[in-house]
């Protein structure tokens, strides 16, 4: 399964990246809202970790214009913020899931495979 983080977090990106890779899932990083958006269209992703707070493009905002054009891989928001607007505008704005910071690695793992799991298996012809 190939993934997409979309972090501005050197630290948080490089934890996520090993470990992700150490469970046998193909990880790209993009570290901002633009790039994320620019890795998306260049490739097909089957998971997409999506940070709230990004330069450039906001995470909400992101996943509002993945969904406006189409896009339907499951969206897991990651975020420090844990109140009810903030999880409501991420799954307003499309996401599949919402994961508040900390979290432990188990939890993000079972996250990523409940969204797997209910997510069909549709692949594009983009190759990357």
């Amino acid at each position: 399964m190939k993934l997409l983080l979309v972090e501005d977090d050197q630290d948080i990106t490089e934890l996520l990246a090993e470990a992700l890779s150490s469970e046998n899932y193909a990880i790209d990083v993009a570290l901002d809202g633009q790039a994320g958006w620019e890795s998306v269209t260049a490739c097909d992703y089957d998971l997409l970790l999506l940070d709230v707070f990004l330069p450039k493009e906001d995470g909400i905002s992101l996943c509002r214009r993945l969904r406006s054009h189409g896009y339907r891989m499951p969206i897991l928001m990651l975020t420090a913020r844990d109140t009810l607007q903030d999880w409501k505008a991420g799954i307003d704005a499309g996401a599949s899931g919402y994961l508040v910071k900390p979290y432990k690695l188990r939890e993000l793992l079972k996250s990523i495979q409940a969204l797997l799991d209910q997510s069909p298996l549709e692949k594009s012809p983009l190759v990357c």
